[in-house]
């Protein structure tokens, strides 16, 4: 069906979506290959996806001997191989091993190094940064000689891996994202989600240790690894780690590298304890933003039925309220939003922060104010300005609105 066809080599999900609803074939074939194939190569996870739904078969022995879910391996898109990997429950025992076999092939030899052994040239290899928006990875799209790849390779073989039970070791995940030094790419982030999840003590204790190594990657990877630990898997596994982000402190203490401290003091932050709070509060005035907008969050909560925040440390915190970073303003905002004491210097900070430049700051002040009842939120309001009618709308923008419906219902109005 040349409509199918022309739909998906214009990426148009909308338009194949329709076509095979009123009942166009999802292997339709082009130049003897069956159109998911043609998404596969465009790397189009939304058409793909689509024509998987639509009963596309990933395991179509093509000429070549190839099928789409093996093309996808070779591709090295993480997320379109999950998709046709996922598409059928469970793959048969002999695809599973040649999808881990394909993976690992690329992961070992590189992917440029793969792209130059299948198409024998020795010319310089084109590169360009591909971002996902959605999830906010990106990694390194490769072409030569007609043949284009992308870096995931790792990405995909982890999490193959972990799908079908292989647990990888410790070592060998962390030499798989190191191979791409930078946090946000997928191999690193899907190491991290998969170490993340794996909630028990030796993986903690390998993490931890891993924060003494001198390499600065190796110890942010630790920090991020630590923080998805600390956050735990409340669907499953419930949370485990919940209550030892103190057992940070000492390396919190010590970091030097502005990044890794910040990765550090997120993963601690989401404890709580006096000697957090106090390692939070010595860099109060550090010189690096990212740093100095994660002290808030150390700051120990005392319930002893007067106040929950000791006024020193509020006093403290509330000069980053004057910050020059607008994102440590931001982060400071939604702290003391979110401060439920009646600490008088909280709302009148607030109301400072109502004031901002930065329109996010007003409407995160505005609705800390009208979620602590206080009446200044009302005028307040009208400083938040016109909003930009291209952004989604922000649920606390009816924090004022539910105020006054509070205070007449208060009122026997």
């Amino acid at each position: 069906m040349r409509e199918l066809v022309a739909a998906v080599q214009r990426a148009d999900v909308d338009e194949v979506t329709a076509l095979l609803e009123s009942g166009a074939d999802p292997d339709t074939l082009q130049d003897g290959l069956p159109v998911l194939c043609l998404a596969v190569a465009a790397y189009d996870r939304p058409v793909a996806e689509a024509l998987l739904q639509a009963g596309a078969d990933p395991l179509r022995r093509l000429p070549d001997g190839s099928t789409p879910l093996t093309r996808a391996v070779d591709g090295g898109s993480h997320l379109l191989t999950y998709a046709l990997a996922t598409s059928r429950m469970p793959l048969p025992a002999p695809v599973r091993a040649e999808v881990l076999a394909r993976a690992r092939r690329w992961a070992e030899a590189g992917a440029e190094a793969e792209l130059r052994r299948l198409t024998g040239l020795a010319g310089p290899v084109r590169r360009i940064r591909v971002e996902d928006d959605e999830i906010g990875w990106w990694c390194e799209q490769l072409t030569l000689g007609g043949m284009t790849v992308r870096d995931e390779h790792r990405a995909v073989l982890t999490s193959m891996e972990e799908r079908y039970g292989t647990r990888t070791p410790f070592d060998e995940l962390v030499a798989r994202a190191l191979a791409h030094p930078d946090r946000d790419h997928v191999v690193w982030s899907d190491v991290v989600f998969t170490l993340g999840r794996r909630l028990d003590e030796e993986t903690w204790q390998w993490a931890r240790d891993l924060l003494d190594h001198p390499g600065r990657l190796h110890r942010l990877l630790a920090a991020e690894i630590l923080l998805l630990l600390i956050l735990g898997d409340l669907v499953k596994q419930g949370d485990p780690f919940r209550d030892r982000g103190r057992e940070l402190v000492p390396w919190a203490e010590q970091e030097e590298d502005p990044e890794v401290l910040a990765a550090l003091l997120n993963a601690m932050t989401h404890d709580s304890a006096p000697e957090i709070e106090a390692v939070g509060l010595s860099y109060l005035t550090h010189p690096d933003p990212r740093v100095r907008s994660l002290v808030p969050g150390a700051v120990h909560q005392h319930d002893d039925g007067r106040s929950r925040i000791r006024p020193e440390s509020l006093t403290a915190v509330l000069t980053l309220a004057h910050d020059e970073d607008p994102g440590v303003r931001e982060a400071v905002c939604h702290w003391l939003a979110h401060q439920r004491g009646r600490e008088p210097e909280v709302g009148d900070a607030l109301v400072t922060l109502t004031h901002d430049e930065r329109q996010v700051i007003r409407v995160c002040a505005v609705s800390g104010l009208a979620y602590r009842d206080d009446p200044r939120c009302v005028e307040a309001e009208h400083r938040i300005g016109p909003l930009d009618p291209e952004q989604p709308f922000d649920e606390r923008l009816l924090d004022v609105w539910r105020y006054q419906r509070r205070r007449e219902a208060a009122d026997g109005g």
